[in-house]
C-alpha cells in the first residue's frame, strides 16, 4: 500500500499530511480523514492503510499544523487513563485555538489539494473524521454541499452548530455516536433535528461505548465498535462515491 507525507498549502502556512492510496496505477475517489484530538499517529496511519486498501486515495491533515509539525505533542504509545490529564492539558489549548474560521479555511485547502492529487479521480469526495475530526468533517460537507456527497463523523460533537449548519448538507451522513456520549433521549433530538434540516442519515448510539472507542492506541477501544464503524463506513463510502 502506498503511503506518503505530504504538505498543503493553507492561508496559514503549509499543513502535514498522510495519504495512502491503492498501489495499481489507477485513480481512486478521494476521502478526507480528519483525525481525533491527539493526531496523525500510528493508529491513524493503520486505519488510512485500512480504508485505502477498499480503494479510496485518503489523506489526513495535520489541522493543528499551525503549533508545528506531527507530532505536535508527544504521546505514549497508549494513552489510558494515568497518561490524559497530562496529555489533555497539551491538547486543550490547541482545539481552543482551533476555530471554526481557521476550520473553514483550512477545509477549502484540504480539499483543493485532495482533489488535485494525480492518484484521485474526479468527481464527489467523502470527509469522515473522529473526535473533534468528526465535527471538521460535519463542518466541510455543510460547506462544500456540491462536493462531499457523503459524510461520517464517529464518537464527535457533531449538531453543535444548530439546525442552520445541517440544512446546508447535500452529502448522506452516518454519526456514529459513543454511548457515554449521547443519552437517547438526546439522539432523539438530534435526529428530529436532522430529520427537519432534510439531512439523509442514519445516527446511532453504539452499544456499550465510550468516547474514542475507534482508537486501538487507547483505553476507550473496542474492538467490535471499530468493525461496526467499518461496517458503517464503507457500505456508504460505496454508494456514494463507487456506485454507478
Amino acid at each position: 500500500m502506498p503511503t506518503k507525507m505530504l504538505h498543503i498549502p493553507t492561508a496559514d502556512g503549509e499543513a502535514d499530511a498522510f495519504a495512502a492510496f491503492p498501489d495499481d496505477g489507477e485513480q481512486h475517489p478521494g476521502v478526507l480523514m480528519y483525525a481525533d484530538g491527539f493526531g496523525i499517529r500510528p493508529v491513524l496511519r493503520e486505519m488510512a492503510r485500512e480504508l485505502a486498501g477498499h480503494g479510496y486515495y485518503v489523506l489526513v491533515p495535520n489541522f493543528f499544523y499551525r503549533h508545528g509539525p506531527t507530532p505536535v505533542i508527544e504521546l505514549p504509545e497508549y494513552i489510558g487513563e494515568e497518561a490524559r490529564p497530562a496529555v489533555f492539558a497539551q491538547l486543550m489549548p490547541l482545539i481552543e485555538a482551533h476555530t471554526a474560521e481557521r476550520s473553514l479555511s483550512d477545509a477549502d485547502a484540504f480539499l483543493r489539494f485532495l482533489t488535485g492529487q494525480p492518484e484521485v479521480s474526479a468527481g464527489p469526495v467523502a470527509v469522515t473524521g473522529y473526535c473533534i475530526g468528526g465535527l471538521l468533517a460535519m463542518r466541510t460537507a455543510a460547506a462544500h454541499p456540491g462536493q462531499v456527497a457523503a459524510v461520517a463523523a464517529f464518537h464527535g460533537p457533531v449538531g453543535v452548530e444548530g439546525p442552520d449548519s445541517l440544512r446546508r448538507l447535500a452529502a448522506e451522513v452516518h454519526l456514529g455516536h459513543a454511548e457515554g456520549d449521547m443519552t437517547p433521549e438526546a439522539l432523539d433530538e438530534l435526529n428530529q433535528t436532522l430529520d427537519a434540516a432534510g439531512v439523509d442519515y442514519t445516527s446511532e448510539i453504539y452499544p456499550g461505548t465510550v468516547h474514542g472507542f475507534t482508537m486501538s492506541d487507547t483505553d476507550a477501544f473496542d474492538p467490535a465498535a471499530l468493525q461496526r464503524h467499518w461496517d458503517r463506513l464503507l457500505p456508504l463510502l460505496d454508494r456514494a462515491l463507487t456506485s454507478s
